[in-house]
């Protein structure tokens, strides 16, 4: 007797959340499917009446985020770059927080060279969409400080924070020192917030 579409979806959406968990956690490559069927109390053979692989469970798990993204930002604010730090020192075990929930910039963390065509691709979406946030904080300061720059200087500028920020989480995942990790992060912390918030004129200009 086939299972009634309710308890499908409700299937498929154990394993995605479990999915989520476990991808944020680990990356695409250190994480199995019989890890996932695991986290969601679910027998392996399950997983292939809701995916054809694991490539195509990460995309659906980063889609569902930037929706879950999408509809958090409509009623609170933007991403802010105090919550993006945090976010960088949770994805890398530094800082665990049951509080902080799994967002699409965990693609940023977790898949810094890959060479999985389509993880790539999600990448290169989230790579986009924080260095969008990025810009419109720096035009938004720009703003309020009657700095005027060109786009090319803030796409710069948001270049650079990109940099310091995924290079420092790539780098310290393969720190095992806890004290380095920490300062590692706290240098990354004061050049990106030095380079949004009182760098405008001397960087750009």
């Amino acid at each position: 007797m086939p299972y009634k579409k309710t308890h499908k979806e409700k299937s498929r959406l154990r394993i995605l959340q479990a999915a989520t968990t476990l991808f944020s956690r680990g990356g695409f490559d250190k994480v199995s499917i019989g890890q996932v069927m695991k986290e969601a109390h679910m027998t392996h053979g399950a997983f292939y009446a809701h995916f054809e692989s694991k490539a195509a469970l990460y995309a659906a798990c980063f889609s569902e985020l930037l929706k879950e993204s999408s509809r958090a930002r409509l009623v609170k604010s933007p991403l802010s770059m105090n919550k993006l730090l945090a976010l960088a020192a949770n994805y890398w075990g530094l800082h665990q927080s049951a509080q902080m929930q799994p967002g699409p910039e965990s693609v940023l963390f977790n898949e810094s060279g890959t060479e999985n065509d389509s993880i790539k691709q999600l990448f290169q979406e989230s790579y986009h969409n924080v260095r969008t946030m990025l810009e419109k904080r720096i035009v938004a300061l720009c703003r309020i400080r009657k700095i005027e720059l060109s786009a090319e200087c803030i796409g710069d500028k948001s270049r650079a924070m990109m940099a310091s920020l995924v290079g420092a989480v790539t780098i310290a995942k393969m720190i095992p020192n806890d004290d380095e990790r920490q300062r590692l992060l706290n240098a990354a912390q004061a050049e990106i917030l030095a380079m949004l918030e009182n760098g405008s004129q001397k960087v750009l200009t």
